[in-house]
């Protein structure tokens, strides 16, 4: 029996439809979706948080949600205590229960980090897609699938094949290119689905296609999915609009023509709901919105201790906890202003904490070091327990980055009562808001011009927040902390992914079976 054949059968039926996640990184899994499913980890970046928060949500309110992700051997490993570069953690677990589908390949099995250097992903990508394609698929017989990213491009095209219904998450816009005969040659038979699939030309047949015209497997995901969803509702117009020259005519052409079709929409991510400091078991000191000046102030100490800092409680920080990439995130625009703005601020204190990898850690240290200012700049490779106690020991979060799908710190940062100072674009926009103290609203410092100027205009803002009379500031900050873990719920984004499952298929994802 194909997957046709058995998902005609089951939607015909009373039972409800069944939603399989397929994503190249998760950081869990709720416990009662496998055995010791809970310690699984494989993450390389928020797409990891996200697709378990998901999953997680939909699980608890009884859907019949399945997810395949890649064997990552190493998550199995021994050393169950070690940090792996770009992973979370690593655990000792036994094989999970039918509901976790694994991916197997040797390729997959030894690896210190998630995703390979080069074109080393192409290879992960085809091992993965193989095996959903060919076994997962018939094993879970969906009535749904929710791919992620390039790594899943040619899954919605192998979908339409079967009539099952696809949702293509657009988490980036980075892409791969590879021709049918690599395709093919890695196992899976893309010759009963190419006609589904983005080329680089358009193809004249599958023979003089095969060898010279390259599949796009962003494009192609977009493409071949029923429907597709950014993970910020600003970025989706910032793309149909134009507004960023380095998203490829591909990604952004067929991204446009799914709008235009109405088959897409974006839909906010959120943090994982163990982000919050009264139950963050990484952060030596919980607080609530309530009580939390006195233990903010004990994990700032602990964070300045870490990093060489001046150890004063009173002194305004500002956390930086993104990546160090130039071409995305904006740390260029803090080199350019770290040392003046400490200066300026001098008196009261002001330090700036670092978190972070990346190729802009190098100037940090530089400025550090000439200026002789150890005490005011902390640089710190980065490390999760650290980076929690970044968000809990901050009074401010750093996040300029030149375009953001979507982000998360700075959902976290306000829930800790971090203030956000980000650039109004993507994600960023729809999250951060100027603080209005007068009127009780806003919950972060937002600037519109993308430069260090810009940046430095934001932050002092911050200053002036800083500023406030203790009492009117404290007020404020138990305000945003409170509604910060009203706004940015899983639950929340959870209810839009599955009104738009209901969507797609005309009819109710979970049942009530009271009666």
């Amino acid at each position: 029996m194909n997957v046709r054949q058995t998902r005609k059968g089951r939607c015909s039926g009373a039972k409800k439809p069944r939603i399989l996640i397929v994503t190249p990184e998760i950081t869990y899994l709720p416990e009662g979706m496998g055995n010791l499913a809970g310690q699984m980890s494989a993450k390389a970046g928020g797409m990891a948080d996200v697709s378990a928060s998901l999953v997680a949500a939909l699980f608890d309110l009884g859907a019949d949600v399945h997810v395949a992700l890649p064997h990552y051997r190493r998550m199995f490993h021994e050393e169950t205590a070690k940090l792996v570069a770009d992973e979370l953690r690593v655990y000792k677990s036994r094989m999970p229960n039918e509901r976790i589908h694994l991916a197997e390949d040797r390729c997959f099995y030894y690896r210190d980090h998630v995703y390979a250097q080069g074109d080393g992903n192409a290879k992960l990508s085809l091992a993965f897609q193989r095996e959903v394609i060919n076994n997962i698929m018939n094993t879970v017989q969906p009535d749904l699938i929710h791919c992620n990213d390039w790594m899943t491009g040619l899954i919605p095209a192998a979908a339409r094949r079967e009539g099952i219904p696809c949702l293509f998450t657009v988490h980036n816009i980075h892409t791969h290119k590879m021709t049918l005969a690599q395709i093919e040659d890695s196992g899976i038979d893309a010759a009963e689905f190419w006609s589904n699939l983005y080329y680089s030309r358009p193809p004249y047949n599958y023979e003089e296609s095969r060898n010279t015209n390259q599949v796009d497997l962003q494009a192609s995901g977009v493409f071949a999915a029923h429907y597709i969803n950014t993970v910020s509702p600003t970025f989706l117009q910032e793309i149909v609009n134009g507004w960023h020259g380095f998203i490829p005519d591909s990604i952004r052409n067929e991204i446009r023509n799914k709008y235009y079709a109405g088959c897409a929409e974006g839909i906010l991510n959120a943090p994982d709901p163990t982000d919050n400091p009264a139950i963050d078991d990484k952060i030596p000191f919980k607080y609530t919105p309530a009580d939390h000046a006195e233990n903010k102030r004990k994990n700032k100490v602990l964070l300045q201790r870490a990093l060489g800092l001046e150890e004063n409680p009173n002194a305004p920080l500002f956390f930086w906890p993104s990546r160090l990439d130039p071409a995305q995130k904006g740390p260029q625009l803090l080199t350019d202003i770290a040392y003046r703005f400490i200066s300026k601020y001098w008196d009261e204190g002001a330090q700036i904490a670092i978190v972070a990898n990346g190729a802009y850690q190098q100037p940090f240290w530089d400025i550090r070091s000439f200026h002789g200012i150890q005490g005011r700049l902390g640089v710190h490779n980065f490390d999760g327990r650290l980076s929690q106690l970044g968000f809990a020991g901050s009074d401010f979060m750093v996040m300029p980055s030149l375009f953001e799908p979507c982000g998360l710190p700075q959902m976290q940062a306000p829930i800790y009562g971090s203030l956000a100072v980000a650039h109004n674009t993507g994600g960023l926009h729809d999250t951060v808001e100027m603080i209005d103290v007068a009127n009780h609203r806003g919950n972060g410092f937002v600037f519109d011009t993308y430069d260090s100027n810009g940046l430095f205009w934001a932050m002092d803002r911050a200053m002036d927040f800083w500023k406030l009379p203790v009492e009117i500031r404290e007020a404020e900050v138990t305000r945003i902390m409170e509604e910060s873990v009203r706004r940015f719920s899983h639950e929340a984004c959870a209810q839009k992914y599955i009104e738009l499952y209901e969507r797609m298929l005309n009819r109710p994802l979970v049942k009530s079976f009271a009666s």
